[in-house]
């Protein structure tokens, strides 16, 4: 393996590691301000079915009055009726009164229908008083878990922005160089070689490069994926025979361990 190519690998692993903290960091503002915007969704619910709910009342009121203004009504057509002569002017009283005995009821029946959406208005700001309380709950205990993460995830960077700027001082200009310019085109400027495929873009090595690739003794060069152009290395304890006694560690582990 090409000297370099092993402390790349580990500058690979501080790279993602930074990458995935600074992802979060971003992403968990955003999760609270989701968190927010559904708060303030469910309270705009709540406070619509509030609103209707003080319509509801209001028309209430109005009927109640429009039957008090009926009822005197037919109290005076009944008084004016007593004291009437002709039998036309009785007829006319009684088609008044019975005129203002219909409105009542058909005002009374609306007022029934009044309290019946109230009572479905009821059951529905129940639900919305219980969204809005999980709702506040749920934000206020993400909104501390994402301080509490961010504080302890830009610690962590910290440590591996220094552990990534030691690993860098210790490669050679070319191999850093060229290992940026992939990690900037690919994400990703390392890959593992198994099984004759790059990890990475899963295609097929030429048995060539795949042959070149497992002589240990070739450490002039650092070999690259012909698709994706990644550094390719192998790690010669997939094919160890493994035995129970002696374990093989792989590259890898080998690396994080010495982390």
């Amino acid at each position: 393996m090409h000297p370099d190519l092993e402390k790349l690998m580990a500058l690979q692993l501080h790279d993602v590691e930074a990458k995935r903290l600074r992802d979060e960091m971003v992403a968990l503002p955003k999760m609270v301000s989701g968190l927010e915007t559904k708060l303030k969704a469910v309270q705009g619910q709540r406070a619509v079915i509030i609103d209707l709910m003080a319509k509801e009342e209001l028309l209430r009121r109005k009927q109640e009055l429009d039957v008090k203004d009926y009822q005197a009504k037919i109290a005076k057509v009944r008084k004016q009726m007593d004291m009437a002569t002709t039998t036309v002017q009785v007829t006319a009283f009684e088609h008044e009164i019975a005129f203002a005995q219909g409105e009542i009821s058909k005002v009374e029946d609306a007022e029934l229908e009044s309290m019946e959406r109230t009572e479905a208005l009821e059951a529905q700001k129940k639900l919305a008083d219980e969204a809005v309380e999980s709702a506040e709950k749920t934000l206020e205990r993400e909104r501390v878990r994402a301080a509490e993460t961010i504080a302890l995830d830009q610690t962590a960077l910290a440590a591996v922005e220094a552990k990534r700027a030691a690993e860098r001082a210790e490669i050679g200009e070319d191999a850093l160089s060229r290992y940026d310019r992939i990690a900037k085109a690919k994400g990703t400027a390392v890959s593992e070689a198994v099984n004759q495929k790059c990890s990475a873009c899963q295609m097929m090595l030429r048995p060539q490069r795949w042959n070149d690739l497992r002589d240990r003794s070739n450490e002039s060069e650092m070999m690259t994926c012909d698709s994706c152009a990644r550094l390719l290395y192998y790690d010669p304890a997939r094919d160890a025979p493994q035995r129970k006694t002696v374990p093989v560690e792989s590259i890898a582990a080998s690396i994080i361990r010495s982390l």
